[in-house]
């Protein structure tokens, strides 16, 4: 077609931060990035316009995206000094932590979350430091758990409770891992819907999953609980519906909360018929 098609390309790079996510990309150090690019111009019908990374997720060390950046700004420069091209924008991908509150690390999440500032700065320093064209590249970000994770609530519904052989009572949800899928790494805020009278106890939280991992917390202080009482679990805005499992039960419906403080249902409860896959 006698076109030449402009391309991005996602790369990685060792930023001081282990596990290095290397599965995705071009490497930077051992020259795959530079050499992909080498072969896209040999071909005579692709440039490159746009560097892409990602380095992580839930990135506590705003100094690894400055990292990061000083890479991609020099490898920006090697392509438009050598294969006279103009990279119009860098993509540093997302990462970028919530005020979640990580399990294993007991400190506030003011005092170990990088700011959005924080981050902004170790970017953008960089690339005024590096950028030897005339023109500043476009900067993409891709901050989706940041923006939308502590916007994020699950009501629960206690169905029942057990004693435990240890002593400890146990409270079985109708919400389990089936739908939390960060109870893995997140201690949740875990609400009341009221005042509940009596003393307070060491009790575990089960979802209603046929399986002993269905656990949603090991050890939290209640205080007697009634069935049909409604637990509020936050935050899950990011990633925990859309990996959620239709598993022993249905994913729940999702009501959005508008800027006037108006309910609406943005997606119904599923169903048998809206999971029902026919054949064509």
């Amino acid at each position: 077609m006698d076109i030449v098609i402009p391309l991005a390309i996602r790369i990685n790079m060792d930023i001081g931060v282990y596990p290095q996510w290397s599965r995705f990309g071009f490497n930077y150090e051992n020259g795959d990035a530079y050499e992909a690019v080498e072969r896209m111009y040999a071909s005579k019908r692709m440039k490159l316009v746009g560097i892409h990374s990602h380095i992580g997720t839930f990135m506590l060390d705003a100094n690894a995206y400055r990292n990061a950046t000083i890479k991609i700004m020099q490898l920006k420069e090697q392509v438009e000094r050598n294969f006279n091209s103009e990279i119009a924008y860098i993509d540093l991908g997302g990462g970028f932590a919530s005020k979640s509150n990580l399990k294993g690390i007991y400190q506030s999440t003011d005092v170990v979350i990088p700011t959005p500032d924080d981050y902004a700065e170790a970017i953008t320093n960089a690339i005024y430091d590096l950028n030897k064209s005339e023109k500043l590249p476009k900067l993409y970000l891709e901050t989706g758990r940041a923006l939308i994770d502590e916007a994020g609530y699950l009501l629960t519904s206690v169905h029942g409770y057990k004693r435990f052989p240890d002593g400890k009572k146990g409270y079985i949800l109708d919400a389990g891992v089936n739908l939390l899928y960060t109870s893995t790494w997140y201690n949740f805020t875990i609400e009341t819907d009221r005042y509940y009278e009596g003393e307070n106890e060491a009790s575990l939280l089960n979802g209603p999953l046929c399986m002993n991992i269905d656990v949603i917390e090991e050890n939290l202080m209640l205080p007697p609980l009634n069935r049909g009482t409604v637990l509020s679990i936050s935050p899950v805005g990011a990633y925990n519906y859309t990996q959620a499992m239709q598993f022993i039960r249905y994913k729940p419906a999702v009501v959005l909360i508008d800027k006037e403080g108006k309910a609406r249902c943005i997606k119904e409860v599923d169903d048998l018929a809206t999971i029902n896959y026919k054949e064509v």
